[in-house]
C-alpha cells in the first residue's frame, strides 16, 4: 500500500494508525452532525449546505467537502451555537486563545483539557519517570487566567500526586506591551515573573516544572535549577529552535534536569516531541494525539495539498472530539513535515515557527 507520496510502502503501524483515524472521523462527524448528540453550529450549516455528512465523510480525506474552520467563528458564533445537543445543560469552561487587543477566540470545553494531560502523564511514565516523579509538587511558570493551560498543567500535577504553584503572567498584554515600548518592557516583566519563582523555590518543596524557553532560559540565569530541586522540565509556549533546545540542556539544566518539550494549544491539546538528543542534532520533531487531532503540513499557496516530507509548509490542525470538531484549520505556524517514528506512526511537524516569520517580525513575548 502507498503513502500520500506513492513512492514508500506503508507500514502495518501506520496503516492500523490510518484505519483508525478514518474510524474515528466517521464516530466524530456521525456525533456532531447527528440531530440527537450534534452541535447546533455544524447542523444548521449542513442543513443550508443540503449536505449529509455523516454519509458522506468516510474517511480523513473525506474531511474537504466540510469547510475550512475559520477562527472567527469562535470570537463571533454564541456559545450555545457549540454546545453538543448531549452536552446541553451542562455548564462548560471557557477557554481564550491568541491576539493582544479585541475579542479573543474562545473555545468551550468539558473534560478535553483533563484527557489530553492524562494521556502526556502516562507518556512520561513511559519516558521519564525519574525526572517527573510520582508525588512531586510543580511549578507553572505560564499564563493562568481564561487559559486552559492553567487548568491543565494543575491536572497534570494533581494526576501525578502532587500539587501545583502558579506565578501568573499576561501573553496578551506583553506582547502590545513589546509592540508599543520594545523589548525593554518585556524584560522588566519577564524580571518581575522570575522574582516570584525564585522566592516560591526557596520556600517549597518543588521538582517539576513547567515553563516557556525565555522563562526557563531567565530562571537559569538566576540561579542553579537542577540545585533548585527541578528534575523535570516541561517546555512549550513559544517556537524552539535545536540552538534554544541545545543551550536549554547543555547550559541551564546541564543534563542534570530532564527537558520535554512539546506543541500545544486550546484548540488541539498537546503534541508531544519525539526525545531530543545531540545525535539528532537537537531537531525537535512534534507529533499530534491522533485520532483525536491531526497535524498536516501544507502548501500554503494550494493548502489542499501536502508538502514532501522535509519540506516547508503551513500547519493544518483538524481536531476531532466529541467536545469540538474543527476541520482543516491553518495554524499561524508553520513547520517542516517529518515523517512517522516507531512511536508514533503518522506524520510529525519539525521546527515550528510564526508563519511567514522570516518574511516578517512577529512578537512572541516571553510567552
Amino acid at each position: 500500500m502507498a503513502n500520500i507520496e506513492g513512492t514508500l510502502s506503508m507500514t502495518d503501524g501506520e496503516a492500523e494508525a490510518r484505519d483508525a483515524l478514518n474510524a474515528h472521523v466517521r464516530e466524530i462527524v456521525a456525533w456532531h452532525f447527528s440531530p440527537d448528540t450534534g452541535t447546533p453550529f455544524w447542523l444548521d450549516w449542513a442543513e443550508e449546505a443540503g449536505v449529509t455528512p455523516a454519509s458522506q465523510v468516510k474517511s480523513f480525506a473525506d474531511l474537504a467537502l466540510l469547510p475550512r474552520f475559520e477562527d472567527e467563528w469562535l470570537r463571533h458564533e454564541p456559545h450555545d451555537r457549540w454546545v453538543p445537543r448531549a452536552y446541553s445543560g451542562r455548564p462548560f469552561k471557557i477557554f481564550e486563545t491568541g491576539g493582544t487587543t479585541g475579542m479573543p477566540k474562545q473555545r468551550i470545553s468539558w473534560e478535553d483539557h483533563l484527557i489530553d494531560y492524562s494521556d502526556f502523564s502516562a507518556l512520561l511514565d513511559r519516558d521519564y519517570p525519574d525526572a517527573f516523579p510520582h508525588g512531586a509538587n510543580w511549578l507553572m511558570l505560564g499564563p493562568t487566567g481564561p487559559r486552559r493551560l492553567r487548568l491543565a498543567i494543575e491536572h497534570l500535577a494533581n494526576e501525578r500526586g502532587g500539587s501545583c504553584y502558579f506565578v501568573d503572567l499576561d501573553p496578551r498584554w506583553v506582547k502590545k506591551a513589546i509592540a508599543d515600548q520594545g523589548e525593554a518592557i518585556a524584560r522588566q516583566y519577564m524580571d518581575h515573573v522570575i522574582d516570584q519563582a525564585v522566592e516560591l523555590l526557596k520556600h517549597r518543596d518543588v521538582g517539576c516544572l513547567f515553563a516557556t524557553p525565555r522563562l526557563l532560559e531567565a530562571l537559569g540565569e538566576r540561579i542553579d535549577v537542577p540545585h533548585a530541586g527541578i528534575r523535570g522540565v516541561f517546555c512549550g509556549g513559544t517556537s524552539m529552535t535545536p540552538q534554544v533546545i541545545r543551550f536549554l540542556i547543555e547550559e541551564i539544566l546541564e543534563h542534570r534536569a530532564a527537558l520535554v518539550p512539546t506543541y500545544g494549544n486550546t484548540l488541539m491539546g498537546l503534541a508531544v516531541a519525539k526525545p531530543v538528543s545531540a545525535e539528532d542534532g537537537f531537531a525537535l520533531t512534534y507529533y499530534a494525539p491522533q485520532p483525536r487531532a491531526v497535524l498536516r503540513v501544507v502548501n500554503p499557496d494550494a493548502p489542499g495539498d501536502e508538502v514532501g516530507y522535509d519540506e516547508w509548509g503551513r500547519v493544518e490542525l483538524t481536531t476531532l472530539t466529541k467536545e469540538f470538531f474543527m476541520p482543516r484549520f491553518l495554524e499561524r505556524d508553520e513547520a517542516i513535515r517529518r515523517r512517522p517514528c516507531p512511536r508514533f506512526v503518522w506524520d510529525g511537524v519539525g521546527e515550528v515557527r510564526p508563519f511567514r516569520s522570516t518574511e516578517k517580525k512577529t512578537v512572541e513575548g516571553v510567552y
